[in-house]
């Protein structure tokens, strides 16, 4: 298995991945709009994608990062927005290898912190999580307000 940046050269395989990733969260297949979305993210360089391909070559995870800041730290940071492995490579190792890419690429450019969240249900992401050094916080709530 390689991990690798992704370019935009790759945008048609994350494509695919990234439109299933949807649907694993219950929205609706639409993969013009994923490319289109990933396109956006690439043109305008607002995302880091890392890209799992198998021995065959076939792509069978990703994960998106987006850059933030930490006022308080006066740093950057990390949220790891997107994180998906096909169900045919769960359990393999894919979703660390992903982890550790992205936790690699975040020290390289002096970031201090990568921050996730994931459904209440997802107790497969979860585990992952946790068995990779994550650490559920404890300390603040999550607010959202709908625009």
């Amino acid at each position: 298995m390689t991990i690798t940046q992704a370019t935009i050269a790759d945008i048609d395989v994350i494509a695919s991945l990234f439109d299933r990733y949807r649907q694993f969260y219950g929205k609706a297949t639409d993969p013009e709009a994923a490319r289109a979305f990933l396109f956006e993210r690439f043109v305008n360089n607002q995302s880091v994608i890392f890209l799992a391909k198998d021995e065959t070559r076939d792509a069978v995870g990703f994960t998106q990062l987006f850059p933030s800041f930490s006022s308080v730290s006066m740093a950057r940071t990390f949220i790891l927005n997107d994180l998906f492995v096909a169900p045919s490579a769960r359990r393999t190792g894919v979703g660390a290898k992903l982890l550790d890419a992205a936790a690699i690429y975040a020290r390289s450019v002096g970031a201090i912190r990568l921050t996730l969240s994931t459904a209440a249900d997802n107790d497969g992401a979860k585990a992952l999580y946790i068995s990779n050094g994550w650490k559920r916080d404890e300390s603040f709530h999550v607010f959202h307000l709908g625009l």
